[in-house]
Formats: structure tokens, C-alpha cells, sequence
């Protein structure tokens, strides 16, 4: 009968590693998963906006339940505006603003976390080759009673395995916080993206503003001017006193500080937009140019698209998932974890005899660890997960208040503004008609040039308040964007052409 081979693996191990082959598939296949079901949370979605103007409400029937849909192009939504300046500012903003490159690290971390976490599904392989030499003592025997040394090598090149199969849910729940996290901080990306546009757009409208009230102040300055000149002729005629030429020129000096003190804001809004657009406030520098811009009807839609458009809405029910999953993960720390374990390599005194049958060591087997009493440590890392869910719940739908709110602030701003900006016209219409008419009798020796002086500054007072409340609708027209989730492109119909 010939000599077993050492090699070999006999049939009682094999069985054991069949075994534990079976086991782990079988953690696989029927692991449980301890984390309570997941449901949206639950919030008051009313069918319609209060403040929107009746002709852009839906039908009630298009109501429906909301499901985030963040990830849907939007659009350059700025391109409403057909301001090509806007245009080309949005573009820089978006591929070099440094708020916008800090949430890209951020999301880019979360979805490393998220593979960081999936490769606890496999198991972990390391080498550690070692070469060691010793010297020993042989111990004293009857043939030689006196110890000899002994100088040897050893060569070892071990490989182990170890692997935790995932009974009771708590890695699965891992890798699903984690992707879920990584979702939010997409939808995060998504969000800081939205506010610096909507900044940038904002600002450049104030800043063209500021250009169209620089032109007003100009062109008042050249009618004060004029002003003063017919003033100091009248008063060389003895039609005029010297009190009128000294308040002609206060007006004129007024003017022109009020032109000056423009510029002040006008240059922090450059050294803004700059800033937005990554670029240094020293290296960047905006023409003046006129106003081009006009306030565009943005549709509202219905609350329940809100819930699906807003990036904050989604990132918020995300985190809500992943707080859930959280549960699970604390509540798979009750149950015992099982590690199965393997070793194999070579170990040998000559390198030349390392890779053999006779060197051949190898170890298999199985482990189950179980935490008796922990004073309550589990008990309370469970309830402080079931507290961050309800925490991130109540986030959840007063994030979503806070998306109605904003709506019908803005509507409401647009619908107040629009009607305020036509009482502020008519008053810029009558003061001109006053000042005209003031002019009219200071000329004709009628009226002392007090009266002028005041229609002018009243004149200058109604416009530049009309120009403040044009700013404040495209403001607030901006704001409306940013509040609906800014710009969207439905997905195309099922079998739509790519």
C-alpha cells in the first residue's frame, strides 16, 4: 500500500472546509437585515401655491406623490434671461468656484467611503514572507552531555484569510449608509452648485443696476448743471439772487457725491462676482453696460414637483435613509459575530526547499464571538441611532416648510413688486411733469429756485427708487429659481431617441 501523500488534505479537513464554505454562502443568501423598514416621512403637501398667479396653476390632477428626482438636467435655467454677460459669467462660476470644488471633494470622499465600506463583503488576504537567523543550543543528551550551539536560517512564506460573513445585516446596512450619504452629498454638490449660480446672478444684476443708476446720476448731473448756469445767468441779469446760485450749486455738488458713493457699491459687487467666479477681484473687471435684462414669468408648478426638483428636499430624505440603516447596523452589535480563518505557506531552513510538499504548513477554521453584558453600551449606541433617525426626520420635513416658505416668499414678493412698481413709475412720471412745470416759472421769474430744487430732488429720489425696486424684482425672480430647484429638463418619453 503506498505512503499517503503529504500533500494531501485528509477527508475529515476537507469536510471541515466544505463546511465552512456552505456556512458563509449561506450568510450570504439568508443573512437578516435588522433595520426597521424604510418610508419616506410623511409631510402636509398642499395641492397648490397660494401666492401663484391663477393663470400658472395646474389642474389639482396633477398632484401625484413626490419622488426626488435631483439627478435630471437642469439646464442652464440663466439663459431665460438672454443676457450673454450672465451667460458667460454662470459659465465661469460653475467650472471654477471654490465653494463648488470643496462639495465635489466632499462628494468624491463619500463615494470613497462608500467603497471603503463595500470591501468589507470580501475577505482579507495578507502575505508576510520572513527570513530569520538564530542561533540556538541543542539540549544535553547521554551520547553528548554538553550543550552545542547551533546556527540556522528559517524561511517562511505565510499567506492568511480571514473573512466575517455578514449574518445578521450589519455590513449590508454599512455599504447602504454609506451610498445613501454619498447620494446626499451628490444632492449636497447639487445644492451649492444652485446657490452660487443664482448668487452670481443676483449680483450681476445689481451690479447692471448700479450701471443704469450711475447713468441716471450722470444725466442729472448734466441737467443740474445746466441748472446752475441758467441760475448764475439770471442772477447776472438781476432776475436771480445770490441765494439761488449758491443753492443751484449744493444741488449740483449733492449730485455728484451721490454718483461718486455709487461706485463704492458698484466695485464690491465686482469684487464679488469675481470672487464667485474663481477668479482674483485684482485680475477681474466688468464694462459698464445698460440693464438688458428683464423679469421673466417663471412657472411655479405644483408642491409635490417642488419636493422632486429641490437638491436640500433630497438630501434631506436621503440622510432619513441612512439614518435608518444606521438602526440596523447598532442592532446587528446584539448577535454574534463568526470569522472564518485560513493560513497556508511554506516554511523551510533552505531556500532552495522552501516552495515544496514537505514545507507545506496550512490551518483552517472557524470562530464565533459573543458579547454577554456590556452594561448597556449596546442598548444605548441603538437608542442614540432610533434618536438621530427621528432627528433627521423632523430635518426632513422642515426642510421641506422651508421649501414652501421660500416659494411663497418670492411669489409673493414678484406679485407686491409688480404692483408697487407701477405706482413708483407714475410718481417718476409726475414728478418730471413737476419739475417741467417748476422750471417753466423759475424761467419766467414766476418762482424762486427753491421750487426747482426741490422737483429735482424729488425727481431723482422717485427714479432711483423705481431703479431699487427693479433690482428687488430680478432679485426676487432670481430667488423664485433658486427656491423651485432652478432649472429642469424633463426625462425623455420611454423610447425616445438617445
Amino acid at each position: 500500500m503506498p505512503a499517503p501523500n503529504a500533500d494531501r488534505v485528509p477527508s475529515s479537513q476537507t469536510a471541515t472546509l466544505g463546511a465552512l464554505a456552505v456556512l458563509g454562502c449561506l450568510g450570504l443568501v439568508t443573512g437578516c437585515n435588522l433595520a426597521p423598514v424604510q418610508a419616506r416621512p410623511t409631510v402636509q403637501t398642499p395641492a397648490a401655491f397660494k401666492e401663484q398667479p391663477p393663470e400658472q396653476a395646474g389642474p389639482s390632477g396633477d398632484w401625484k406623490p413626490a419622488e426626488p428626482r435631483d439627478a435630471m438636467a437642469r439646464g442652464s435655467w440663466w439663459e431665460m434671461f438672454q443676457d450673454p454677460g450672465l451667460d458667460a459669467l454662470e459659465a465661469q462660476a460653475t467650472a471654477a468656484n471654490q465653494t463648488i470644488a470643496v462639495a465635489w471633494a466632499h462628494f468624491q470622499a463619500a463615494r470613497a467611503v462608500v467603497q471603503q465600506s463595500q470591501a468589507q463583503y470580501y475577505p482579507t488576504v495578507t502575505a508576510s514572507p520572513s527570513v530569520t537567523r538564530s542561533r540556538q543550543f541543542y539540549a544535553p543528551t547521554a551520547a553528548s552531555p554538553r550543550p552545542a550551539p547551533f546556527t540556522g536560517t528559517s524561511y517562511a512564506l505565510p499567506f492568511d484569510a480571514s473573512w466575517e460573513p455578514d449574518f445578521w445585516g450589519g455590513i449590508r446596512n454599512a455599504v447602504q449608509a454609506s451610498s445613501l450619504e454619498a447620494q446626499a452629498s451628490f444632492a449636497d454638490l447639487g445644492n451649492v452648485r444652485l446657490t452660487v449660480q443664482a448668487e452670481v446672478a443676483a449680483d450681476y444684476f445689481s451690479l447692471r443696476l448700479q450701471d443704469r443708476k450711475q447713468q441716471l446720476l450722470e444725466e442729472t448731473v448734466r441737467a443740474d448743471q445746466e441748472s446752475l448756469d441758467l441760475t448764475r445767468a439770471q442772477a447776472e441779469a438781476g432776475m436771480a439772487s445770490g441765494e439761488d446760485v449758491e443753492l443751484a450749486l449744493a444741488q449740483l455738488s449733492l449730485t455728484r457725491a451721490q454718483s461718486l458713493d455709487l461706485g463704492i457699491q458698484r466695485a464690491q459687487l465686482e469684487h464679488a462676482l469675481a470672487t464667485l467666479a474663481g477668479q482674483p477681484a485684482s485680475a477681474f473687471a466688468l464694462g459698464v453696460a445698460p440693464m438688458t435684462a428683464r423679469p421673466v414669468a417663471v412657472p411655479a408648478g405644483v408642491p409635490s414637483q417642488l419636493l422632486e426638483r429641490r437638491p436640500d428636499i433630497a438630501a434631506a430624505e436621503r440622510r432619513v435613509a441612512e439614518a435608518n440603516a444606521r438602526i440596523g447596523v447598532a442592532r446587528a452589535a446584539y448577535f454574534p459575530t463568526t470569522l472564518l480563518a485560513a493560513s497556508a505557506g511554506y516554511q523551510s531552513s533552505t531556500l532552495d526547499h522552501l516552495i515544496s510538499g514537505p514545507s507545506l504548513l496550512w490551518s483552517v477554521g472557524a470562530s464565533m464571538a459573543a458579547t454577554l453584558f456590556d452594561g448597556g453600551q449596546r442598548k444605548a449606541i441603538t437608542e442614540q441611532a432610533r434618536a438621530a433617525y427621528t432627528g433627521t426626520v423632523a430635518t426632513y420635513r422642515q426642510t421641506v416648510l422651508g421649501a414652501f416658505q421660500d416659494v411663497e416668499d418670492q411669489l409673493a414678493t414678484l406679485r407686491i413688486l409688480a404692483l408697487e412698481l407701477q405706482q413708483q413709475q407714475a410718481a417718476v412720471a409726475s414728478s418730471r411733469r413737476g419739475l417741467d412745470f417748476a422750471l417753466s416759472r423759475y424761467q419766467s421769474g414766476l418762482d424762486a429756485y427753491l421750487n426747482v430744487a426741490v422737483a429735482q430732488t424729488t425727481l431723482l429720489g422717485t427714479e432711483r427708487t423705481a431703479l431699487d425696486l427693479q433690482m428687488q424684482q430680478m432679485t426676487a425672480d432670481v430667488q423664485l429659481v433658486k427656491a423651485l430647484g432652478g432649472g429642469w429638463k424633463d426625462p425623455p418619453p420611454p423610447g425616445a431617441g438617445h
